[in-house]
């Protein structure tokens, strides 16, 4: 008979698949990543069947972090701008406060272990983002790519951005505001 399954468990494997990958990358030994999580090594494979699956649900879980984050927000902005900001704002904070969260993430994204079907289970939610880079796409120099393309160029700058923050915490407002204002004139002006 199996045992059932634990909740916690597959949260601290996760946990954990998240600090080794941000560090070793995602060639990092399943072996490691339930050891950090404090579990046997095939207990792992109790939660999810391969490291493929592990890899797409840790994306998974990862984007709806994010996206929480991004989301947040109490208030309802009225301009396209304001929007924009709060995006940006809400990834920034996001980015800045789980680091390794942030590496990991990065590294799912560009790779092609995780399924166009995970990719796109991931974008649920973002409704509101989605909307907001396609309203700057629509009306700024960019009008002919696709919102994708901006959304791209966002979190390329939003990138710089927090790894400045990173390096120069003091100064974490200025670099927030100059990397939003980058953005912002280069996908939303004319």
């Amino acid at each position: 008979m199996t045992r059932p399954r634990s909740g916690d468990k597959r949260n601290a494997i996760l946990a954990a698949a998240t600090g080794i990958i941000a560090e070793q990358g995602l060639s990092a030994p399943t072996a490691k990543i339930a050891r950090a999580a404090g579990v046997a090594d095939g207990s792992l494979f109790t939660y999810f069947p391969d490291k493929d699956d592990l890899l797409n649900q840790l994306y998974l879980e990862l984007k709806a972090d994010m996206r929480k984050g991004m989301t947040s927000s109490s208030t309802r902005a009225r301009s396209l701008k304001q929007r924009a900001r709060q995006v940006w704002n809400g990834y920034i904070h996001w980015g800045v406060s789980f680091p390794a969260k942030r590496r990991a993430m990065a590294q799912l994204t560009v790779s092609d272990r995780v399924t166009e079907k995970t990719r796109l289970a991931g974008t649920e939610g973002f409704d509101d983002t989605t909307s907001v880079m396609q309203q700057i796409a629509a009306r700024g120099g960019l009008r002919d790519r696709p919102p994708a393309f901006t959304s791209s160029i966002m979190v390329s700058l939003a990138e710089t951005t927090m790894d400045f923050i990173s390096r120069y915490p003091k100064e974490a407002g200025r670099y927030r505001d100059a990397g939003f204002e980058a953005f912002w004139n280069a996908a939303a002006k004319k």
